[in-house]
């Protein structure tokens, strides 16, 4: 004996696109949802703010010590040299 068998109907996809349907038309769930989006838009931006700020202050200071140390070179190098090389030089 042969039986005819049917087609599975997914229910859980018409359920869920009803309640999507459903949660897309309620404007309180739209708001909500684009609020949290915004609060983790915002965290998100502070973070790579506060990464950047702490990186700049890092870069500041390492340029703050190459002045430090170019300056010192070029002391040592002015009174290494004798003062008559300058005039030659040009």
């Amino acid at each position: 004996m042969m039986c005819e068998v049917m087609p599975t109907i997914s229910e859980d996809t018409a359920l869920n696109q009803r309640g999507s349907q459903s949660s897309s038309s309620d404007p309180d769930s739209h708001f909500e949802q684009l609020m949290v989006n915004m609060l983790d838009e915002r965290d998100r931006l502070l973070d790579t703010l506060r990464e950047t700020q702490e990186s700049l202050g890092l870069a500041q200071q390492h340029l703050q010590d190459v002045i430090y140390d170019r300056d010192s070179l070029q002391r040592q190098l002015t009174s290494a040299l004798p003062q008559d090389y300058y005039f030659l030089t040009f």
